[in-house]
């Protein structure tokens, strides 16, 4: 009898047989470089931030040159489309209509909405402990359209800045309570400034993955059983540590490996038993 073989242990077989000829693979890549702290300017040159990490390790991993583009996010998608890129390791959410279009790894960081306040401020444990409170947002961001239609529910006071710096100086001077914007965002402004400091955490459910075009099932896999092996030997929760100065909470995306490839509950997920970690 022909012994059944897995989709992903034949990833693995091709990924450990062919290891020699991908020295010579290099992947172009895409993230948005003001996107700090997961990819931003560096003072010697060049970006760095969490997801230039990311990228340059699973390149390690898969024994490849990564040509990491910077670009404005806007273009990032349409360009994986087109075929410049051959996938996204800029922070993109996975959601029932993206996942119709592309193609995603299983989630490798959450994405919630965190607030910050100064680092003297009592501790607020839900969201009616900000009612009454002036809330500063970025203008036009996914976290000031989300406050303001919670803004007669809960009884805060929304004020909109030009950048979420801004709106953290607003929190630094006093003319807000709090900042609201993404966790990491939120984190990496708290480990640059000491006088504010992380508040309270709203749990969206959604995770960020790296998008791959329809048909790209075999690059994926090899990219995922990367991110996977990352998540078991501590390489993400390091990387996490440095960025955004907390550790990742137990059962988060960036320290659990999920089974099959792709996110659990998306389209494009397919079920697969392969070993979940380094092997």
């Amino acid at each position: 009898m022909i012994p059944k073989i897995t989709f992903g242990a034949l990833v693995a077989a091709m990924t450990i047989g062919t290891a020699a000829m991908a020295q010579d693979t290099t992947y172009t890549v895409a993230l948005d470089g003001t996107f700090a702290p997961h990819a931003m300017p560096s003072l010697s040159g060049g970006t760095e931030g969490f997801n230039i990490d990311l990228a340059n390790e699973i390149g390690v991993r898969l024994g490849a040159k990564m040509d990491i583009v910077a670009t404005q996010f806007s273009g990032i998608l349409p360009g994986l489309a087109a075929g410049t890129y051959d996938f996204v390791v800029a922070p993109v959410t996975i959601t029932e209509e993206r996942a119709g279009n592309l193609l995603f790894s299983e989630g490798y960081l959450n994405t919630d909405f965190q607030f910050i306040v100064k680092s003297d401020a009592a501790e607020v444990t839900d969201l009616e402990g900000f009612k009454g409170k002036v809330i500063a947002v970025n203008k036009g961001s996914a976290y000031d359209s989300w406050a303001r239609e919670r803004e007669a529910d809960i009884g805060w006071i929304v004020e909109s800045y030009g950048t979420n710096s801004d709106a953290v100086q607003a929190v630094v001077s006093g003319r807000a309570f709090a900042n609201v914007a993404g966790n990491t965002v939120s984190a990496w402004a708290a480990k640059q400034n000491p006088t504010v400091k992380l508040s309270y955490l709203f749990s969206t459910g959604l995770v960020w993955g790296m998008p791959f075009r329809k048909g790209d099932e075999e690059l994926r896999a090899s990219v995922e059983t990367a991110i996977e092996c990352m998540k078991t030997d501590g390489t993400i929760a390091a990387m996490h540590e440095k960025w955004f100065g907390t550790v990742p909470a137990e059962g988060s995306a960036a320290v659990t490996p999920m089974p099959g490839f792709g996110q659990p509950g998306f389209d494009g997920y397919v079920e697969d038993d392969h070993a979940l970690g380094c092997s």
